[in-house]
């Protein structure tokens, strides 16, 4: 595995060791030795996610406050998405900054997300397998959300916003600035 730091501390780009054959392919998806060797955090995973989705849905910013934080490692196992992680740990020297990495079931990238950040997806491929691990278990009483246009964050979706397909409870969320602090 290579685990790339992104411009964003704590936040990693992991790109897994891929073995192929004449049958296939073999590749280790997360190694917890080499998990904390890589980007020197040690976690704890306790509730794996999988989402299906088609091209153009837009899920996110989402984020978990307080004591329910989260931390993410997520991928794809089907399709392409451009997976976004946004710090909005208070204090920190890039908050309101985010980053941007195409995910796909293709080159079986990662990106580890951590507690703190904002994170969401936009589906570039006619359907998406989505799956993420995290370190904490989901509470609604902490959630916490960013409009995806934000314009002070300023993400470049890469698709134009009339080819979105956006739950309503996303489209009416704050901007960074009036959102829940995440903690």
């Amino acid at each position: 595995m290579t685990f790339t730091p992104t411009k964003l501390a704590g936040c990693f780009i992991i790109d897994p060791t891929i073995i192929n054959d004449g049958r296939g392919y073999f590749m280790e998806s997360f190694n917890e030795n080499k998990f904390e060797a890589g980007t020197g955090k040690r976690v704890h995973f306790v509730q794996d996610n999988q989402s299906f989705s088609a091209k153009g849905v837009l899920r996110g910013l989402h984020y978990q406050t307080g004591e329910h934080a989260q931390a993410k490692l997520v991928r794809v196992l089907k399709g392409e998405v451009l997976d976004v992680a946004v710090d909005i740990r208070p204090g920190s020297k890039t908050y309101g900054q985010h980053v941007a990495v195409v995910l796909s079931g293709e080159n079986q990238r990662q990106l580890y997300v951590p507690r703190g950040f904002a994170h969401g997806f936009l589906v570039l491929s006619e359907t998406a397998v989505f799956f993420y691990k995290c370190d904490n278990f989901y509470n609604k009483e902490s959630e916490g959300g960013i409009i995806y246009n934000d314009t002070a964050i300023g993400i470049d979706w890469g698709m134009g916003e009339e080819d979105f397909i956006i739950s309503e409870k996303d489209t009416v969320l704050p901007n960074l600035q009036n959102s829940r602090a995440a903690w």
